[in-house]
């Protein structure tokens, strides 16, 4: 994955580099040095983001349905 295609999927998940950071459990400089001192972005992080992503589509649709159907959650 490129820098570009790291940028477009925080874009897509909604994430700050600083939030992404959290979420993962790192600090936000580590992933700057992804993007800034020409280190690789991990084979990992384009995964994670995608099933990020997932995971916020499937909560959106089970918000509608409840909100919907009258449910309490």
């Amino acid at each position: 994955m490129n820098n570009n295609e790291f940028k477009d999927l925080l874009k897509k998940a909604k994430l700050s580099k600083t939030n992404f950071a959290k979420n993962i459990g790192t600090s936000s400089q580590v992933v700057n040095n992804w993007t800034t001192a020409g280190r690789e972005i991990p084979y990992w992080v384009e995964s994670w983001l995608e099933n990020y992503i997932k995971g916020q589509n499937y909560r959106e649709i089970k918000n509608r349905v409840f909100e919907v159907e009258g449910i309490d959650y």
